[in-house]
């Protein structure tokens, strides 16, 4: 038994040795073989058919072998080995090298389709950066990007790749994000502004210190997303294999009643050649990796085979709110003077003395200031935060206050009634009042916007018959707003991450099947509970993106509907070709079974529907629903 482990573990490192390469080398010399054997070109001691048999066909009969010793393991390479074995034992060694051939020509044509599905994301692989500038004491020296630890001080040059995941301490510079976020535009950055490891320094030089390196930086990431990417897991994928011990009898009892009736050896073992299921063997995975293909042009790593398999039968799909739909910043939305002040003097005071708080409000309230106002602040003294209240600090000659109503009570400031803070209020927005020298002048309404693209993608998922629910941690008046917006009749306020879990728990005993969109640490549990998990993965966080099983690259979720489109794409596509490769070999078996079809032409016919179910489901790869639903 010890020997015969061995002699297995040997056979396997054998057939683990792929590739395209290898595949087209040998079409090519067994190709030129079945040509010589069919013209008798050449004065061989034997017949050159044995050229595709050897290198073609005694890997299937030895993986078939594999599989029956180690466990008794009936797949389909078993029957495709009793068509090569009994064609060679009647002579019919053109057929079982025209059977080796088109075997080996299949297996070409489905890694060309894998291959071509996953270039789009391997493009990653190769864009890992190998080098790295770090600066020590002030001198530069080049070392491998792997040997970068966190809190390293890094240069990064013009048109220089960023060797790891930091923040920028000086310079500033335009970064080309495409390979992470799929922009065009090169996004600008200065000190203080976070960059990714595999993205493109643009213009100016900077240096960044380094917070996430190896296996943690973004480019890794998405390179394991890659590698976890894998058609082989999909339930439907062994369909062939789960049928194959039935399909062997079958064949079996066919044959030998054939070769009882009849009496003709050659009809039983033509059923055996057109009893081979190659397109059955093909149909399912060609058909998922083209999906992958697909995905991953709009902006989706699939990180598990069956992801799209499971999709396509959503009924349901829950939002966690804040970065999924909306942005997952704050945004000021409004500025409402209480009395004569001058809006831009009131926004310019608030910015002011905000400018050194370090609580993401006062930062949302200075970034919004400058990306309006492009303008400077005046510098700001005497600053003091007031934590759970907000802060004060001294500007343009003023005493400045900038937080809630506790603030301003406190300092003896009286508030005016104000219907727009009312409303924001209600609306669950947040509102900082601004008040100078003991007067309230105003306040700036902050709330995290929605996505400009979430309305028209809920509208398509409901066209395709999905229905969306939303599931947030925010207080009701805020869910409430974003739904209504949005146009989202099923709402779920205040929810804690064992809430989310427990109303994906009732969809699902219900029977129905829910997807869970999240990007945050607390929608992890959520997004492994779901049927499918789709995470945000630019704004995601590292948890929730593992914990998913389709990460959103870009964060584009008008993509959403394609994805879903595309998942019930795959699966007609995948009905479609084994309902041709069923019908293919039952009428190819009646033709068998009368004679009117020999071993040859039988292997031709049969392993021609092989190539055209590979070449229906590349078609996968350009495909996008005419009618806009995710547009």
């Amino acid at each position: 038994m010890r020997y015969i482990k061995a002699c297995t573990e040997k056979l396997e490192a054998f057939l683990a040795l792929g590739g395209i390469r290898k595949d087209i080398l040998l079409l090519v010399l067994s190709g030129a073989a079945l040509i010589v054997s069919l013209f008798d070109l050449l004065a061989l001691p034997f017949d050159a058919a044995w050229v595709a048999i050897l290198l073609c066909g005694v890997p299937i009969v030895l993986e078939a072998l594999i599989g029956l010793v180690t466990a008794f393991d009936i797949k389909a390479d078993v029957l495709v080995s009793m068509a090569l074995i009994a064609s060679v034992c009647i002579g019919e060694d053109f057929a079982a090298g025209e059977v080796a051939f088109i075997m080996q020509l299949g297996a070409l044509l489905e890694d060309l389709t894998v291959a071509r599905a996953r270039a789009g994301i391997e493009k990653l692989v190769h864009l890992t950066p190998q080098t790295a500038r770090v600066c020590t004491n002030g001198k530069e020296r080049i070392v491998p990007a792997e040997e970068v630890r966190v809190g390293d001080l890094l240069r990064v040059l013009p048109g220089e790749t960023v060797p790891v995941d930091g923040v920028i301490t000086e310079g500033q510079t335009s970064i080309n994000q495409a390979v992470m976020t799929g922009e065009s535009l090169p996004v600008d950055k200065s000190t203080g502004d976070e960059v990714s490891s595999g993205t493109v320094n643009q213009f100016g030089a900077f240096t960044m210190r380094a917070t996430k390196v190896g296996a943690d930086s973004s480019i890794q990431r998405m390179i394991r997303l890659v590698q976890s990417a894998d058609a082989g897991k999909a339930k439907i994928v062994g369909i062939a294999d789960r049928w194959a011990t039935w399909i062997v009898i079958i064949a079996l009892s066919a044959a030998a009643l054939t070769w009882a009736i009849s009496g003709e050896l050659i009809r039983a073992v033509t059923i055996l050649v057109v009893f081979c299921p190659c397109s059955l063997v093909l149909a399912t995975p060609t058909a998922i990796m083209a999906a992958i293909g697909n995905a991953t042009k709009h902006g989706f790593l699939v990180r598990e085979g069956d992801a799209l398999e499971r999709l396509s039968g959503v009924s349901v799909i829950t939002f966690d709110k804040t970065g999924t739909l909306t942005h997952g910043t704050p945004q000021v939305t409004a500025v409402v003077p209480f009395s004569d002040c001058p809006r831009d003097t009131l926004y310019r005071l608030a910015a002011a003395a905000e400018q050194y708080s370090e609580h993401p409000l006062g930062k949302a309230i200075v970034r919004c200031f400058r990306q309006e106002t492009d303008g400077d602040l005046p510098p700001a003294a005497d600053f003091h935060m007031r934590p759970g209240k907000g802060v004060s600090a001294a500007a343009d000659g003023k005493t400045v206050l900038a937080g809630n109503e506790k603030l301003l009570t406190e300092h003896d400031v009286s508030l005016p009634k104000n219907e727009i803070a009312a409303q924001a209020h209600n609306a669950g927005s947040t509102v900082i009042y601004v008040a100078a020298d003991g007067e309230a002048l105003g306040c700036l309404v902050l709330a995290d916007t929605i996505r400009a693209e979430s309305a028209q993608m809920i509208r398509a998922l409901t066209r395709l018959g999905i229905t969306p629910v939303l599931l947030t941690g925010d207080n009701g008046n805020a869910a409430r707003a974003i739904s209504s917006a949005l146009q989202i009749e099923n709402v779920r306020a205040n929810c804690l991450p064992e809430d989310k879990l427990t109303q994906i728990g009732v969809y699902q005993a219900d029977g129905k099947q829910v997807c869970m969109v999240g990007d945050g640490i607390n929608d992890a549990p959520a997004l492994k509970k779901a049927d499918v998990g789709i995470a945000m993965g630019g704004v995601g966080s590292d948890i929730a993106v593992d914990a998913a099983d389709i990460a959103l690259v870009d964060d584009e979720v008008k993509e959403l509907p394609h994805l879903f489109a595309l998942s019930k794409r795959m699966i007609t596509t995948i009905k479609i070709n084994l309902t041709f490769s069923m019908a293919l070999n039952f009428i190819a078996i009646v033709l068998a079974i009368t004679g009117m079809l020999g071993p040859v032409v039988g292997a031709l016919v049969h392993n021609a529907g092989s190539v055209l179910v590979i070449v229906h489901s590349a078609l996968l790869l350009r495909w996008r629903k005419r009618s806009g639903a995710s547009s």
